[in-house]
């Protein structure tokens, strides 16, 4: 059997317009279950798998979200013209099984962890390239038998003893055209700790304030007495899977050594909040519920930084490690100083979301605005770049959470805040505001509005403030709309530079001034010799 990965993260209709140097861990992960299985499997990215031809495979897994169903439903058409292998969907767009496989014709959906469900289907038959003859059998999947669609139960979340027998592939990294110049992502924790509770919107609103989420034992803390879903009203992590489960820092190193040898350099380590590692280890054999307390498993935070700053390309500056999420509740003094020991100079993103403390509270936060203001201050201090999340057309917004989310837009800069990041509220399924309809684009809502041009003057200050500055970057590929620039990014993330220059290639490390703004995502940057 020939497998062929087709990658449809971030890409909506089929094309990485923002994302274009982002690859994340899921195909990769699918790829190293396949592998140790002993297939060889390969990965496209999928503006290469749709302008390409495809080649003799027997077997179709497509990754995506739930906004790229456009990106799939194009890529399953493109193999039906010369296939009639099976079709299996996963990541985020399966949470909604039903839908992702009327609409994009697939065969199979595959609900949540999908790495011993796979294994099933391959040992059922899809190992030889056709149908598994037990479908009814396997838990986490849902199938389309000709119109007939069945969803079956969901699969228990999986041990963690499931990242030692299936290891991610690093050898399919190569797939990827700009892999060199990317932010590979590394999985470094599955699951998120925060089950509190929406309290608004057509699920969270049967909410009966026994705030059993919020001050019940861990396990008390599981279930919910009237049904609503874990964790912030507006994602699913939490109830797609479970409580967080960290990889063993062995495992993250040894992938990081693999991915850097074949020439990637800039590593992030994926995870919906990167200061819950370990954290489940200090209170076995209960899940870890709490997104606040304990605190932050220090020592396992220092042995695993410690072993990935200390590789020989990091150690040098040809390569960088970075992070993404942290919740702002655990971002003690201690925890500040240990990533800016490690990481300095490196972004982190810390979650608002909204600007009102009640608005958040509402929404399920593990945290209030005013808390995250503090860590921002502790993360500045520590020597980070901290970047904040906001959200706009959140279900429960108004004109005075609106006026509220402005200001702390404001304060969150003179914080210390590098980048405000602003996302249009997106309803997924599996969360508490799945029932809830997407926000209006900002452009078609005033008071969303008010919230993007407040984002879009904060980022376009600090923009002007990198003039002059000195920065490592990593070259890309030629700027499609003006081929005498250069596209790279920045060893420790941030705004695309744009660099003019005739003795550069794609892969290369070069030092850059940047000298001038080109747009909100842009700065031009000019090579030092």
């Amino acid at each position: 059997m020939k497998p062929l990965i087709v990658d449809t993260l971030a890409s909506g209709k089929g094309v990485r317009l923002t994302t274009r140097d982002v690859i994340g861990a899921g195909p990769r992960a699918i790829a190293g279950v396949l592998e140790a299985k002993g297939f060889e499997p390969e990965i496209s990215p999928v503006e290469q798998y749709l302008g390409g031809r495809v080649d003799d495979y027997d077997v179709l897994l497509i990754s995506g979200m739930t906004s790229d169903v456009p990106a799939i439903q194009r890529s399953i058409r493109k193999w039906r013209k010369n296939h009639d292998g099976p079709v299996i969907i996963g990541g985020p767009a399966a949470s909604e099984p039903e839908r992702v496989l009327r609409r994009t014709g697939g065969d199979i959906a595959v609900t949540g962890e999908g790495e011993y469900t796979l294994v099933e289907l391959l040992d059922g038959g899809l190992g030889d390239g056709v149908f598994p003859d037990n479908l009814e059998e396997i838990r986490g999947i849902s199938y389309r038998i000709k119109k007939k669609i069945t969803v079956n139960p969901l699969r228990p979340l999986q041990p963690k003893e499931v990242y030692k027998e299936y290891p991610p592939s690093t050898k399919t990294i190569t797939s990827y055209p700009l892999y060199k110049s990317a932010r590979v992502y590394i999985e470094a924790i599955r699951g998120c700790s925060n089950f509190n509770r929406a309290r608004i919107g057509p699920i969270g609103g049967a909410c009966t304030f026994c705030e059993l989420c919020t001050e019940a034992g861990l396990t008390e803390r599981y279930d919910c007495p009237v049904g609503i879903p874990p964790g912030c009203g507006y994602c699913s992590v939490p109830s797609l899977y479970g409580p967080p489960k960290s990889r063993p820092s062995k495992l993250i190193i040894e992938e990081t050594k693999e991915l850097l040898a074949l020439g990637v350099h800039r590593i992030v380590l994926s995870a919906p909040g990167f200061l819950d590692y370990e954290r489940e280890k200090l209170v076995v054999p209960e899940p870890l519920t709490d997104p606040r307390s304990p605190e932050p498993n220090y020592e396992a935070l220092e042995e695993l930084l410690s072993g990935l700053t200390g590789l020989p390309q990091v150690a040098s500056g040809n390569a960088s490690i970075m992070i993404e999420n942290i919740k702002a509740a655990l971002v003690t003094e201690r925890a500040a100083a240990i990533l800016g020991k490690y990481l300095r100079d490196t972004p982190v993103s810390v979650g608002f979301e909204t600007g009102s403390d009640e608005h958040s509270r509402l929404l399920g936060r593990p945290d209030t605005p005013s808390e995250t203001l503090v860590s921002l201050r502790r993360l500045k201090e520590a020597g980070m770049k901290p970047y904040v999340y906001f959200i706009h057309g959140l279900p429960g917004q108004t004109s005075e959470t609106v006026e509220e989310t402005v200001k702390m837009i404001d304060a969150s800069m003179r914080a210390g805040s590098d980048r405000v990041i602003l996302y249009r509220f997106m309803s997924l399924p599996s969360s508490s505001f799945t029932q809830c309809p997407s926000g209006a684009p900002a452009s078609q809502d005033p008071l969303s509005k008010r919230i993007y041009d407040a984002s879009l003057e904060a980022n376009m200050g600090q923009k002007q403030e990198l003039v002059g500055d000195r920065v490592k970057v990593v070259v890309a590929e030629r700027y499609d709309r003006d081929q005498r620039f250069w596209v790279a990014y920045p060893m420790l993330h941030g705004p695309v530079v744009l660099v003019k220059s005739d003795n550069i290639g794609a892969g290369d490390v070069r030092l850059v001034e940047i000298t001038g703004v080109a747009s909100e995502r842009m700065v031009y940057g000019m090579v030092l010799r």
